[in-house]
C-alpha cells in the first residue's frame, strides 16, 4: 500500500516586477492625472500582462518583442489607433525609464506604429436629426436630456458633463451658467442655453450639491453610462449607424450636427 507524504515546503515565488521596474511605472504614471492616467494605466497593465504571459521582463524586452506585441493586438483585431496609442504608450514608459537612468536605452525606441488616417470620414447628424435627438431625450428622464441637451446645444466633453456638479451652476448677467473643468485642468465657464438650464434643474430635482448626473446605484455617472444613454437614445431613432459607420456618440463633433450654428465651433462631443 502507497502511502502519500504531504509536504509543507513553501514554494519561492518570482515577484512579478524588479524593484526597479515598480520604480519606473510608478513615477511614469505619477507624472498624469484623471482620464489620461486611467487610459495609460490600462496600456501598461496590458503590456505587461502580455510580457507576462511570454515569460518576459520588463527590462529585458527588446525591439522585436514590442514588435510582437503589436502584431497579437492586431491578430486580436484591435482598431490601429488603440494599437498606436498602446505603443506610445510603452515608448513613453521605457523612455522615462532610460532619463532616469533606470535603463541603459528603449527598446521601444525604433517600433514602427500603424500609420493612421487623421481625416474623419464619421457622417454626422443634420439639423432635423438633432432636433429628433433632442425630442426623443425630452420624452426620457430628466438626466438624459439634460446629458443630451449639454453635449448636443453647449458643446461639452462627456468628461466634462459627466464630471460637472450642481453647485457649479450659477447667474452670470442674467444668464444661467455652468462651471466645468476642461482637458489640462482649465476651468471655464460656460453659459447654458436656456432648454439646457430647466433640463438640469429637473435632473437636479431637490438635490443641493453633488453631481448633476448619478447612475443608477446612485454615484456619479461615468462616461460609460453617458455613452450607453447617447446609444440608446440615437437607436430608437436609428441615428447610430450609417453604411457601418457610427454617426452619433460621444465623440462625435456638434459642428457636424449643427452645420452653421453658433456653437458650431465647440468642442464638444455627442462615443463612437
Amino acid at each position: 500500500m502507497a502511502t502519500t507524504i504531504s509536504s509543507a515546503a513553501l514554494v519561492p515565488v518570482t515577484p512579478v516586477f524588479s524593484n526597479t521596474e515598480r520604480l519606473a511605472l510608478a513615477g511614469f504614471l505619477a507624472g498624469y492625472s484623471g482620464l489620461t492616467r486611467q487610459a495609460y494605466e490600462l496600456d501598461l497593465r496590458q503590456y505587461t500582462a502580455w510580457c507576462q504571459s511570454h515569460q518576459l521582463r520588463l527590462f529585458q524586452a527588446r525591439r522585436a518583442d514590442i514588435e510582437c506585441f503589436a502584431r497579437d493586438l492586431e491578430a486580436r483585431g484591435r482598431a490601429r489607433a488603440t494599437i498606436t496609442r498602446r505603443l506610445c504608450t510603452v515608448a513613453g514608459f521605457y523612455r522615462y525609464a532610460v532619463e532616469e537612468d533606470l535603463l541603459d536605452h528603449s527598446p521601444a525606441a525604433h517600433v514602427r506604429r500603424p500609420r493612421l488616417d487623421y481625416e474623419s470620414h464619421a457622417t454626422g447628424l443634420d439639423r432635423n436629426e438633432l432636433g429628433a435627438l433632442l425630442v426623443a431625450a425630452g420624452l426620457g428622464a430628466p438626466g438624459e436630456h439634460a446629458l443630451i441637451s449639454l453635449l448636443a446645444l453647449n458643446g461639452l466633453r462627456v468628461s466634462e458633463a459627466v464630471g460637472a456638479d450642481i453647485n457649479a451652476l450659477g447667474i452670470e448677467r442674467g444668464h444661467r451658467t455652468l462651471v466645468v473643468t476642461r482637458k489640462g485642468g482649465k476651468v471655464i465657464t460656460v453659459p447654458l442655453a436656456p432648454r439646457t438650464a430647466r433640463a438640469i434643474d429637473l435632473a437636479a430635482g431637490e438635490r443641493v450639491e453633488g453631481p448633476i448626473f448619478l447612475a443608477a446605484d446612485g454615484r456619479r455617472l461615468d462616461r460609460h453610462g453617458a455613452a450607453r444613454i447617447v446609444r440608446r437614445i440615437a437607436g430608437r431613432l436609428g441615428l447610430l449607424r450609417t453604411s457601418g459607420r457610427t454617426r452619433c456618440g460621444t465623440h462625435s463633433s456638434p459642428r457636424r450636427w449643427m452645420p452653421g450654428s453658433r456653437c458650431g465651433h465647440a468642442r464638444g462631443r455627442l462615443a463612437r
